[in-house]
């Protein structure tokens, strides 16, 4: 991980800006004057005590009682206008935070989903981890963070040109003999504050640094840990089928001793700044009146000034010890940012080199799906398909056939504009449906209505038709539960599922389907009238199909055979 250097700041004003300059601008800055315009107020009201504390501790020294009231009165009203100040600035400030996260989780869903790029980062960056709890979690901390981090700036710089002038003031003249001449110094609390600050802050920085590349790896290290569980949760089934607990227990124990192991070191590291600024801020608290005590122990000045003096000096030196007090937080935001900035790097650099190095898939007014040269590869370079031409018309039936592992299914993907590795062109008709339905189905979570419909949306088509569509395949009994909410992709078989998928076809209603093992856990008759119910009920549709079973051959016009080493061979 590098340093806090220009290159880290630009790129993280890359990703500052965009919000600043948005639709939403107006509002943004808006609420942003609002919060600054509040947290200046709580400097005013911090200046008004370090001016009431004079004259309070001088009516105690002074034995004036009647002063004394009025003092603690006026101190009543202070207290009550920072408490109102502070509690409507953190909330003007979660209501900006909110937004600008909205906005930022909108932009990246929307980059990382765009041209399907959550399945080529998948396919093609093995080093971009997590990017859900990017999404989710780093830009949650990312705001956070920077907004934290630039209001306590803006309000340590406040707070140290406000200060400042008092501390001069009440400082006085230090004269320090030097042999026959005495050497004077004015304002000389200001200078003792900025040397014990730049001190603080050098060694704190010293000290704190590798926490920057342990947070990052932290976060890295939980993202693993708590994928490996939903993994879990998403393949229980097959994980109990298999037994494989004991395994699925050692991996958990592997992620989260990377957790532990990390995290002690953060311990380690956090130990030495906690040690550091809790020194630091513990001397504090005296060394300012022990360096003016002098002039009141010399009448200079009375306890009042002396108490006003060690405050004003406090907030001097916290103001230019900033960033002693937010190391750790900074270690983090640095951390999230680095994280942010790979991620969208990555993002851009697939949409920069997708166009030129995956197979052109173009919409043309003609009427059949056609393949021109077409070249598949594996990403190592090995390759399975090579020079394909294919011709695909309106009602045609194909069935491709191979060995396992020969590209059946990369060329699917390749067709449907998925898979980056290889060459040639790839002609689709313009203004029709095309729909690849796998050996798996997806079945997101919600209402079976949900399932059944994906990815339309559920008010696209009245219930009436979805009861026919389940019927249809063989599931009329579900179709009193349409609204159920289920984990349905557990609930039913996979057979069942298989069944699903082809109702989506029936209700979808595409021009080209491709199925890739669509019906290999049905049994062959039930294959057989499922494949006839989708040339009954679209007859129009081109259907191209994935298999292993010779019956398929019979339901197929034309048949395309792969040998995995880049040959094939058509039959009839």
């Amino acid at each position: 991980m590098g340093g806090f250097d220009k290159a880290f700041f630009r790129e993280a004003w890359g990703l500052i800006r965009p919000y600043w300059v948005s639709e939403e601008r107006r509002i943004a800055l808006g609420l942003l004057a609002v919060v600054v315009a509040l947290d200046l107020g709580l400097v005013f009201i911090n200046v008004q005590i370090n001016l009431w504390s004079n004259d309070f501790y001088n009516t105690l020294q002074n034995l004036d009682k009647a002063a004394f009231l009025d003092q603690l009165l006026k101190f009543c009203w202070l207290a009550a206008a920072y408490i109102a100040i502070a509690v409507y600035q953190l909330y003007f400030n979660q209501m900006l935070l909110i937004r600008w996260r909205r906005w930022l989780t909108e932009r990246y869903v929307e980059s990382w989903l765009a041209d399907r790029s959550f399945y080529r980062l998948q396919l093609l960056d093995k080093g971009t981890d997590n990017p859900d709890q990017r999404i989710a979690e780093d830009l949650q901390l990312f705001v956070e963070k920077t907004s934290s981090l630039s209001l306590g700036l803006l309000n340590a710089t406040v707070t140290l040109l406000s200060f400042l002038a008092i501390l001069w003031t009440l400082s006085g003249t230090l004269d320090l003999p030097l042999g026959e001449t005495t050497l004077s110094i004015p304002g000389y609390m200001v200078w003792v504050a900025v040397a014990y600050a730049l001190g603080g802050t050098y060694v704190a920085h010293k000290i704190g640094k590798p926490l920057i590349t342990l947070n990052f790896n932290q976060q890295r290290y939980e993202a693993d840990f708590r994928f490996s569980l939903v993994r879990l949760r998403e393949n229980a089934e097959a994980v109990a089928l298999y037994g494989g607990e004991g395994r699925e227990a050692r991996g958990f124990a592997r992620r989260f001793a990377n957790v532990v192991d990390n995290f002690r070191k953060i311990m380690e590291r956090q130990k030495g700044v906690t040690g550091f600024t809790a020194t630091y801020q513990q001397i504090a608290i005296v060394f300012p009146i022990l360096v003016a005590s002098p002039r009141f122990f010399a009448g200079e000045i009375q306890l009042g000034g002396l108490i006003q003096t060690a405050s004003a000096f406090g907030q001097v030196q916290s103001s230019l010890s900033y960033i002693v007090n937010v190391y750790p937080t900074l270690a983090v935001w640095r951390a999230t940012v680095e994280r942010l900035i790979s991620f969208s790097r990555r993002l851009a650099e697939l949409r920069e080199r997708g166009e030129g190095e995956r197979v052109a898939v173009a919409e043309t007014g003609a009427g059949a799906v056609r393949a021109k040269g077409l070249s598949v590869t594996r990403p190592a370079g090995d390759m399975l398909v090579k020079g394909l031409d294919l011709t695909v018309e309106a009602g045609d039936t194909l069935l491709v056939m191979g060995p396992t592992g020969s590209g059946k299914s990369t060329l699917f993907r390749a067709i449907a504009g998925l898979w980056p590795f290889g060459a040639g062109a790839i002609e689709r008709p313009s203004g029709t449906g095309l729909m690849i339905v796998p050996q798996r189905p997806y079945i997101p979570l919600g209402t079976l209505r949900e399932a059944l419909l994906y990815p339309r949306e559920a008010k696209d088509i009245d219930e009436a038709a979805l009861k026919t569509a389940l019927g249809a395949v063989g599931l009329a009994r579900l179709s009193g539960e349409l609204d159920a909410g289920e984990n349905w992709g557990l609930t039913l078989s996979v057979g069942e599922q298989q069944r699903l998928a082809l109702a989506r076809v029936l209700l979808h209603k595409p021009d080209w389907i491709l199925l890739d093992e669509a019906t290999s856990a049905l049994d062959e008759p039930t294959e057989a009238r499922l494949f006839g119910l989708l040339r009954e009920r679209l007859p129009k549709a081109a259907i191209v199909s994935i298999g292993h079973r010779g019956t398929l051959k019979a339901l197929h016009r034309r048949r395309l055979e792969l040998d995995g080493k880049g040959g094939y061979a058509y039959a009839q």
